[in-house]
């Protein structure tokens, strides 16, 4: 088999997910960060203005102020320049003298108008200490009114704080949107080549089975070859490329479920196979009941089996045993266990073995397994996965199907 070159997408797509994983992590903190450093900045810049407005208002309820020049000059310039940041100004025994930037109904009576601004006060506690403003008696020279001016962030700088997490999530929803129409579209694709493989197969297999059916017939009519094992085998061969035409023929359109004996059908896959692979190899099935019965295709459950029972005589080198054990489950399901004592599967391989192309042969497609997925899944609407791998111990394979709600069993 040729070297593989290059990144293969189907084994490092974990890595690749973890790739795009850490650069998404990195330009979301970038902006996080960046945003913050904003905030920051705009934070620090109002606390400097509050401050500077409490001053400004404890400087004009002074008496040391000696012309309405400066209080005019005061108030235009830096009192009435708030306009974004809300605050209310209380005293010390919880009387409201006013407040700003903060939207109340002008129907509203006083006494509610007040309780709504405490509430407001309590949330701004929590945010930010109060400024005291003590405007100082020029007489006494000491302050003649101490009040408390609390405050929080103004509504650009608390948008910009939930910008970031608003922008990353906007971002995450568009790349779970087009990463959801990418797999989609490659899932169609692939559909596509597996239906226009399978059918052109199923296509060119007509031509010669039937010539090799012609053949069969000759040979019959031949006294030579009369009740000879050759024809018994050569039949035998011939059936089941007839079985896997109609196999190839299945695959892209609805197949028909019926409820047949898996006991049966898994014991007839394994004599067509106990001639045809190394006799080293002991298989057996074992059930709890005679017969078990499941919704299957009989054709496409029969390749399930024996693209498994393959694999398994190669992960064993050609000697070992294979048990499978079918299984009633709740729910009305079948359980169907492949165990062989192989090599087994390396754990960090195990989730990339249904992976088209994925093998660990010299000479392989990589195919099998891809496609006994795709039957079980897609076709049964069942299960299949790795259920235990050890190294040098074996695998278990496990393939969940479906029954009726009537039982057939046998005891």
């Amino acid at each position: 088999m040729a070297k593989k070159d290059g990144f293969n997408l189907y084994e490092n797509k974990s890595t690749l997910k973890w790739i795009v994983l850490g650069v998404s992590v990195i330009i979301s903190g970038s902006s996080i960060f960046y945003t913050n450093l904003l905030v920051n900045k705009l934070k620090t810049k109002e606390k400097t203005f509050i401050r500077l407005y409490a001053k400004a208002l404890e400087y004009t309820l002074s008496e040391k102020v000696s012309t309405s020049e400066n209080i005019n000059f005061i108030s235009e310039e830096i009192i009435y320049q708030n306009n974004s940041i809300p605050m209310i100004i209380m005293d010390s025994l919880g009387g409201i003298y006013g407040s700003k930037n903060i939207e109340l109904d002008s129907g509203w009576t006083l006494a509610r108008r007040n309780n709504k601004l405490r509430s407001i006060v309590a949330s701004m506690k929590k945010d930010y200490p109060p400024i005291r403003i003590a405007p100082i008696d020029k007489e006494t020279g000491k302050p003649y009114l101490v009040q408390y001016l609390y405050y929080k962030n103004s509504s650009l700088l608390t948008q910009l704080t939930f910008y970031p997490y608003v922008q990353l999530t906007v971002i995450a929803i568009f790349a779970f949107i087009a990463y959801w129409a990418f797999n989609y579209s490659r899932t169609a694709e692939q559909n596509r080549v597996w239906v226009g493989m399978a059918k052109e197969t199923a296509h060119q297999l007509g031509t010669p089975i039937s010539s090799l059916m012609a053949w069969m017939e000759h040979l019959r009519a031949d006294p030579e070859f009369t009740n000879h094992d050759i024809l018994t085998e050569l039949d035998k061969d011939i059936h089941k490329l007839g079985m896997i035409t109609e196999r190839f023929s299945n695959i892209g359109s609805v197949p028909k479920l019926k409820e047949e004996d898996i006991i049966f059908e898994v014991n007839r896959v394994l004599s067509y196979l106990r001639p045809r692979i190394s006799s080293k190899v002991e298989m057996s099935v074992t059930g709890r009941h005679e017969k078990i019965y499941a919704q299957i295709n009989v054709a496409l459950f029969e390749w399930v089996i024996e693209n498994v029972c393959k694999n398994a005589v190669d992960a064993m080198g050609g000697v070992g045993e294979i048990k499978i054990n079918v299984m009633e489950g709740s729910d009305w399901r079948v359980f169907i266990d492949i165990s062989d004592n192989g090599k087994g599967i390396d754990h960090s391989k195990i989730k990339h073995v249904f992976n088209p192309g994925f093998t660990t042969k010299k000479r392989g497609w990589g195919l099998g397994l891809a496609l006994a997925k795709r039957i079980i899944e897609n076709y049964h609407q069942g299960k299949i996965f790795v259920k235990s791998s050890n190294i040098d111990q074996g695998t278990t394979f496990r393939i969940v199907l479906n029954r009726n709600h009537i039982s057939h069993n046998l005891s």
